[in-house]
């Protein structure tokens, strides 16, 4: 049992990039164990989504080729089936709003540990060392487990496979039970809050609770006029009420990977530099020199965001 086997995400006809980095991660296991890569894409146009998958360093790409949309039943009926024939010795899963779905029944159902929201894996063939953050990233710890393990990797904590493979391309022979699949995904309804789509903008402006009250946010905007560049914020701005849903960064609200993000009053709890990690270039502005944003940011700024903002208004007016 030295294999590793991953699985895809995707959402409405779309990979998600951490499908990607899973690629990687498995890839560097599979390296440490002396097995193969082994990729499983369930559900959705299979064929499609397998050849994009093939990227150097997949060694088999399994399709399972039932439904169009996320189902619990479905993944962990044939990701259950697909371990028993292949016998890995890990899986790999997103730490997605999917991945949580399933990743536990599997675990549950093959009786082998899980390990949540991993940001580093290391293995010597029998023990895996999985590095978590805890404490809003301040702290890290590690686990380690012998024997097979189901894992859940946290997302822009790898860098995405690239490259073009020579992967075998395999439809998965699994018996689907449809009397325990359960409810399926039908479709999504998009956050509200106007027609800004924070993602695909090329410069974020992005304010937390170090702005204090909700009148001062017009410093914020009037940054971002003057950079021409969107405002976005951490989850305590939009639970607050004073921007809409469509405005937040982070694992609950969007992924962004802005040329430019600007960081202002945000202390960077892991929830959110998980959203925005993979940002070009990363600008902190907070008084605070060791707060979590700081270690990945490419300029800090250590000041008082009242005195700093409005003088960026006025350099760049």
């Amino acid at each position: 049992m030295t294999d590793i086997l991953a699985v895809a995400d995707h959402r409405r006809g779309e990979l998600r990039d951490v499908s990607y980095e899973l690629l990687t991660a498995g890839r560097r296991l599979a390296d440490e164990t002396g097995g193969d890569l082994h990729v499983a894409v369930i559900s959705g146009t299979v064929d499609d989504f397998a050849s994009k998958l093939d990227r150097e360093g997949v060694d088999v790409v399994h399709t399972v080729d039932y439904g169009e949309e996320f189902n619990h039943g479905v993944y962990a009926q044939a990701i259950t089936q697909l371990y028993d024939r292949l016998a890995p010795q890990y899986v790999l899963a997103p730490n997605s709003v999917n991945g949580l779905d399933y990743a536990p029944a599997v675990a549950t159902a093959l009786d082998v540990p899980i390990v949540t929201d991993v940001v580093g894996l290391e293995t010597d063939g029998e023990t895996l060392t999985a590095t978590r953050e805890m404490y809003g990233g301040k702290v890290e710890t590690t686990s380690e487990l012998e024997g097979p393990a189901v894992v859940t990797i946290r997302g822009a904590e790898w860098p995405a496979a690239e490259g073009t493979g020579d992967a075998a391309i395999e439809a998965a022979d699994v018996t689907i039970d449809e009397d325990a699949l359960g409810s399926t995904v039908n479709g999504f309804e998009e956050v509200a809050g106007g027609d800004v789509d924070i993602s695909d903008a090329d410069v974020l402006v992005s304010v937390g609770r170090g702005i204090e009250e909700e009148e001062n946010l017009d410093l914020i905007f009037d940054l971002a006029e003057a950079l021409d560049a969107t405002v976005s914020s951490s989850r305590p701005i939009v639970d607050n009420g004073w921007l809409p849903k469509n405005r937040q960064v982070g694992q609950s609200g969007k992924v962004v990977t802005p040329d430019v993000y600007i960081a202002i009053g945000i202390s960077g709890a892991v929830q959110h530099v998980a959203g925005m990690k993979g940002s070009d270039t990363i600008v902190a502005i907070n008084t605070d020199p060791n707060a979590p944003i700081m270690d990945i940011a490419d300029y800090a700024i250590v000041d008082d965001l009242f005195d700093v903002v409005p003088a960026l208004t006025a350099e760049f007016s």
